[in-house]
């Protein structure tokens, strides 16, 4: 219980620093505007791949730091992810002919921008005056204008698991707790320390109390160092062939959002993979030509074979058992590269080079087909070449890229505005089933940079400001097997969304048909197609001050049976002023198994996208309340209560629960100083 009470206090409690508070404010109720978007936006293969927590931290890093349109940069324009190319285009070159603008309101003037999108805009961006921030600030200003932010979360589970009887080494809270200071874009530094359930705290060898540190310096502006990085970062050049440790896009997001490129961005998140540690910067050694070194070491986990080389890079950041513990830290891997671009009236060509050597041999176990082609030694390279043209009606971008595999990997992009209501999208891509780079992350079928090639046709149509329709229809081919698939297997997959929108109310609906070949009986067998079928209706209703959200979700899926899921949730917030906000929601759902799974929005903490799984039978319920007893205290806290009717214990092996629900209670203060 002294433990316990530590953590405790070490998350919800703090000295004073006195610092002068932003005077911006984020417009009421935007939080949910822009998780909505994200909710539209999101399927299963985005959720699962880990593209909507990254799409969201994001956008969260973004309403906490507004961009100032009348100084924004280019660079700046670029972080506005939700934007396409057009809209960014079309945004930059207004703010070069018009500013400095005095309401927002005038950038409806920009023919790309609908009321949707203006509105999101309206959460992530601020007017301030010309020439403002446009230089590093000094100490003085530092200390005086800075804004503190610290954070501290507990997650409380009504019931025990397996584990925290018989395996686990610590208590069954999971905590975190985070500290961030920022002047605006130009300076942000931050320390994250997060602990899982089960992990000890201040024991066996988390001696300096969690389990895991994310700690970051970034400054912006410097002169000409356009981006300097200290300590934990995310690095991305191109399209992601040879180094994305950052934002993965899925299909529905490449349709929608403008794909972003070169970027070195702090990691505060509480992942232990996909982020850098050392040093990157980004220096304009000349006008309009940029180059990024970046340096990186640190340690990772590994299951090691017999000889003690590497079999798997373990990435989940789980340390709650002795076997666990022991492949903590184990190897280390060091990283550095180099990435120089060009830009001139509206082209880019960019080059990128990546070395990574670790401490032991990677040697992965490749008795299984699909791991055949794997990376393994010592010593791994990649190179790149990646070009853009850019123009409000046109947009071509692409990458090709090579390593000491000696195979070619490719993807290229052309984005067209065919009429001031409609956009065509093309993406075309080979990955050589021999290449491999080890922090490659782009847009594929199958989840990796290797083995597929494909055709992505994609359609935006906006008869009017209310009305948006989206399509997409995708062909993957891989040559060589691939989990589930012993031979070359071919995929397609298409989707349809449409969005009206007449205030008070939104309706979104979405159809998603996807074909898919497989394994039979066995692996020798020939393989059969399974099909997937998944459809959504949505229902959002806002006033001032009243929310209501309708969604009916279902899944049928066909291969060698038929596996049919479907779900009906209804939620609904009120906001009384600042002082507090209710939050409430209620879902039954009914599937024969995982491959019926239904994934639903939920509200969430701050810092966390509440995206949850079903299948089986049962209901879901939540609550959340959110209160400001001060102008800069906020106290935040959700109860989950998961009932499930079709079986008597839930989860397996140490998560297992021996009772048909499980109830959860997450409680979270934010405090700005």
């Amino acid at each position: 219980m002294k433990k316990q009470a530590i953590a405790v206090v070490l998350m919800l409690s703090a000295s004073a620093i006195h610092a002068q508070n932003n005077t911006w404010q984020a417009p009421t109720g935007t939080s949910s505007l822009w998780e909505q978007f994200l909710d539209n936006l999101s399927d299963y293969d985005d959720i699962e791949a880990g593209n909507t927590e990254e799409m969201y931290e994001l956008l969260r890093e973004l309403e906490t730091n507004p961009i100032d349109l009348n100084n924004a940069t280019d660079d700046d324009i670029q972080r506005l992810a939700f934007l396409s190319n057009t809209q960014r285009e079309e945004l930059t070159e207004y703010l070069d002919r018009h500013r400095p603008i005095r309401s927002i309101g005038e950038l409806a003037m920009i023919k790309s921008l609908d009321n949707v999108t203006l509105r999101l805009l309206n959460c992530f961006v601020y007017l301030g005056n010309i020439d403002e921030s446009r230089k590093f600030p000094t100490w003085k200003e530092i200390t005086k204008h800075g804004k503190n932010e610290l954070v501290g979360y507990v997650k409380i589970p009504f019931y025990e698991r397996k584990g925290d009887r018989e395996a686990y080494l610590g208590y069954k809270y999971k905590h975190w707790i985070r500290y961030k200071y920022s002047y605006g874009q130009l300076l942000q530094a931050g320390i994250t320390g997060a602990q899982d359930a089960g992990e000890p705290f201040f024991g066996s060898h988390n001696k300096m109390g969690y389990d895991h540190y994310a700690f970051y310096v970034l400054a912006r502006k410097l002169g000409r160092i356009r981006t300097l990085a200290l300590g934990q970062y995310k690095a991305r050049f191109g399209l992601g062939l040879v180094m994305n440790a950052g934002f993965g896009m899925g299909k529905t997001t490449s349709q929608v959002l403008a794909t972003p490129q070169n970027s070195i961005t702090a990691n505060a998140s509480r992942s232990e993979a996909a982020y850098l540690q050392g040093v990157a910067s980004t220096i304009e050694i000349y006008k309009n030509i940029t180059t990024t070194a970046f340096a990186s070491y640190r340690k990772i986990d590994a299951t090691l074979n017999d000889d003690s080389t590497i079999k798997t890079i373990l990435k989940t950041g789980y340390h709650r058992t002795e076997t666990e513990i022991k492949k903590r830290h184990n190897a280390s891997q060091t990283t550095a590269g180099m990435n120089v671009n060009v830009k001139h009236n509206g082209i880019s060509v960019g080059a990128t080079a990546v070395y990574t050597a670790f401490s032991k041999d990677l040697k992965p176990d490749k008795s299984q087909a699909f791991r055949l082609y794997s990376p393994n030694g010592n010593n791994f390279w990649n190179v790149s070449i990646d070009y853009a043209y850019i123009h409000p009606r046109i947009s071509v971008k692409g990458e090709t890229a090579t390593g000491n595999s000696h195979a070619l990997a490719t993807i290229n992009t052309i984005s067209l505005k065919a009429s001031r209501t409609l956009t065509l999208t093309a993406i075309q891509r080979f990955y050589s089933y021999k290449y491999y780079s080890l922090f490659s992350r782009s847009f594929s079928d199958g989840g990796h940079v290797q083995n597929e090639s494909g055709m992505y046709l994609g359609a935006t149509w906006t008869p009017f400001s209310q009305l948006k329709i989206m399509a997409y229809s995708d062909y993957a081919y891989h040559p060589m097997p691939v989990y589930r698939a012993s031979k070359a297997s071919r995929s397609i997959d298409n989707l349809i969304q449409t969005t009206l929108s007449f205030s008070p109310v939104d309706i979104t609906l979405r159809y998603r048909l996807r074909l898919k070949q497989e394994n039979g009986a066995d692996a020798s067998s020939p393989l059969i197609d399974k099909t997937e079928h998944r459809g959504r209706f949505q229902l959002n209703y806002k006033q001032k001050s009243f929310t209501m959200r309708t969604q009916y979700d279902m899944a049928y899926t066909t291969k060698t049976s038929q596996s049919i899921g479907w779900m009906v949730s209804q939620s609904a917030g009120y906001k009384y002023k600042e002082i507090l906000e209710c939050n409430a929601g209620v879902g039954y759902f009914r599937t024969h198994d995982y491959d019926s799974r239904i994934y639903t929005y939920e509200r969430g903490m701050l810092y966390d996208f509440s995206f949850p799984m079903f299948y089986g039978e049962g209901m879901r319920f939540f609550l959340h309340l959110s209160t400001k007893p001060t102008k800069n205290l906020q106290l935040i806290c959700k109860v989950g209560t998961t009932k499930y009717f079709d079986r008597d214990k839930i989860s397996s092996g140490y998560q297992e629960i021996n009772d048909s629900k499980k109830t959860d209670m997450e409680i979270q203060a934010k405090w700005k100083f």
